[in-house]
């Protein structure tokens, strides 16, 4: 409707015979009936237009729905995750990471004069750990930060990658089974595995991230060369990555180049990006090795020797018990030795996840065999990174126990990507997904329980207490003891990892600075012993100590430590 002050406002001339109020009133009345015409006509056209401005605004916020549930998800998910590992204790081997990042951030970029592990993290964790150390500063807390934050990225590329090209009610189920085959880590050794200290598990977030691009770019001609460059980016890490990485990209583009030039007599030109991608994959083994010459090349770190001996006949049959009691803990279904109760009925839940993953792992595998590809790239490539894992870990020469699983932890995302792009389909046509989502309702409670655990302080942590109490800044002491005490200490008692061989004191073969047993530089007074029954590991007892060093000044016992202080550098006396 017009505005009633606007009508009344108009100036309406004199028409002849119409010159009294009757007139003037009949004018107003008239003017008043063409504006309500005039905007009941417009009315419909405006709400169209709206409409229209509506419909066009609702695909948008739409389109924005999806990234901000995954970040939602992301968030939450960290938040458990942080929780859950700080059920396990900061150890030593974080600690070196940590103490690494510190340096790195104070310009040791290339960590000269660094003797690491036979894994350094260079290009991939420690990276994330400078950022960390440069927040929260010298301290376990970081380890747990970073390993939260690495598992939480592996979940949501898992569930990216799962995902594929499905839309609708697919994509979300693919995305639920392979999140939730991850969702949440056993207890114990599987947290310890998958969330503490840096390890392999870390490696599958640049691996992830690879496939995603190799999934979503297509055949372009840039692909390969990316591909190539972020498997040599991984492998200066680590080692793993090889057989994670580009032994499964090589077979997987190696069998599908073989079956369109041989099989099918297709010419060359029909297969070059297989073989642009066999080349890059190939290609990034010399990168690799060419990064690191460079670096050592300009003084920086050195790493220990892989054990690359292959097991024996007879040790197979131990090693396959081994890879299976392995694979139960990645996937949070280690039953094995437990009593009835909560842990027992969460293994066996778990059953259900791993499950799953074999099928599709299998399913995949198949998929080799086939007259022609009957799954896509990513499929054959994490199928092949499967079957390569487990083999290389069940021939190899570890020491095997539950934990020495984290050597192969890239099968938990790759088979559980692999679920959710194979399963997905098949569980909604049997409509088996209420039972699905009734299992994934068990994990969520399992994570949150876990998260409801209280968390451990870092190992070592009333002994670094007390050594920071005493006003005892710089010592020594066995690798177990060394780099946690320091990081425990907040940096403020530093104390470096030494071993006993031919009674006498050196430096601890991994990951130490050889600038820490500079006599000139530091001096250390003190020493600190784990427990006697059984001595810590490389060090020795009180009677080593007094035969290397001399009677102590004094002689501490701090709850199953004994510390032992002196008047004296003993990195003087160190070989």
């Amino acid at each position: 409707m017009a505005d009633p002050s606007s009508v009344a406002e108009r100036q309406v001339p004199a028409q002849p015979g119409n010159n009294g109020p009757s007139g003037d009133t009949a004018a107003v009345a008239s003017a008043a009936a063409t504006d309500a015409a005039a905007t009941d006509a417009a009315g419909p056209a405006t709400d169209a237009a709206g409409a229209a401005e509506r419909a066009q605004r609702a695909p948008a916020r739409r389109r924005w729905l999806p990234p901000i549930a995954v970040a939602l998800a992301g968030a939450a998910l960290f938040l458990a995750y942080l929780r859950l590992s700080w059920t396990v204790a900061a150890n030593s081997d974080g600690a070196g990471n940590v103490l690494q990042a510190w340096d790195m951030l104070h310009g040791n970029l290339l960590l000269h004069g660094w003797s690491l592990s036979d894994t350094s993290f260079y290009t991939t964790e420690l990276p994330q750990y400078m950022l960390i150390v440069s927040v929260l500063g010298r301290h376990g807390d970081v380890i747990h930060v970073a390993s939260a934050m690495s598992y939480t990225l592996i979940v949501v590329l898992a569930a990216l990658l799962a995902k594929g090209h499905a839309t609708g009610r697919e994509a979300l189920a693919r995305m639920l089974i392979a999140a939730g085959i991850m969702l949440a880590p056993q207890l114990g050794n599987g947290v310890f595995v998958l969330e503490s200290s840096p390890g392999h598990i870390g490696t599958s977030v640049p691996l992830l991230a690879t496939w995603l691009v190799l999934d979503r770019a297509g055949r372009r001609w840039w692909v390969p060369p990316a591909v190539g460059a972020m498997l040599a980016w991984v492998l200066v890490a680590d080692s793993v990555t090889l057989y994670a990485g580009i032994a499964p990209l090589v077979v997987a583009c190696g069998v599908r180049a073989y079956r369109k030039i041989v099989m099918e007599r297709q010419p060359v030109s029909a297969a070059w990006f297989e073989l642009s991608l066999t080349a890059a994959g190939v290609a990034a083994i010399p990168a690799a090795s060419a990064a690191l010459a460079i670096i050592h090349a300009h003084h920086g770190f050195t790493v220990l020797p892989l054990e690359n001996t292959l097991a024996t006949g007879t040790q197979l049959a131990a090693h396959a018990s081994e890879t299976f009691e392995g694979l139960l803990v990645l996937f949070g279904a280690d039953f094995l030795g437990l009593q009835m109760g909560l842990g027992l009925a969460a293994a066996m839940l778990h059953l259900v996840g791993l499950s799953l993953a074999a099928w599709a792992t299998w399913l995949g595998i198949r998929g080799y065999f086939r007259a022609r590809d009957s799954h896509d790239l990513v499929v054959a490539v994490l199928a092949a990174g499967v079957l390569i894992t487990v083999a290389a870990y069940t021939f190899s020469q570890l020491d095997f126990d539950p934990k020495s699983s984290r050597e192969m932890t890239a099968v938990l995302p790759f088979a559980a990507v692999l679920a959710g792009r194979l399963l997905a389909a098949r569980l909604m046509s049997a409509r088996l997904l209420p039972a699905l989502s009734a299992v994934l309702a068990g994990y969520l409670v399992i994570l949150a329980y876990g998260a409801a655990k209280p968390p451990l302080p870092t190992e070592n942590q009333p002994t670094a207490d007390w050594l920071v109490a005493h006003h005892l800044s710089y010592g020594i002491a066995g690798y177990w003891q060394a780099g946690s005490l320091t990081i425990a200490s907040g940096a403020r008692a530093q104390v470096r990892q030494v071993q006993v061989a031919h009674h006498a004191m050196t430096p601890d073969g991994r990951e130490f600075q050889a600038s820490w047993y500079e006599p000139a530089l530091h001096y250390a007074n003190f020493v600190v012993l784990g427990p006697s029954k059984p001595p810590t590991p490389g060090l020795g007892t009180v009677a080593d100590m007094q035969a290397i060093f001399g009677a102590p000044a004094h002689v501490y016992h701090v709850g199953p430590d004994t510390v032992l202080t002196y008047h004296q550098n003993l990195l003087a006396d160190l070989r």
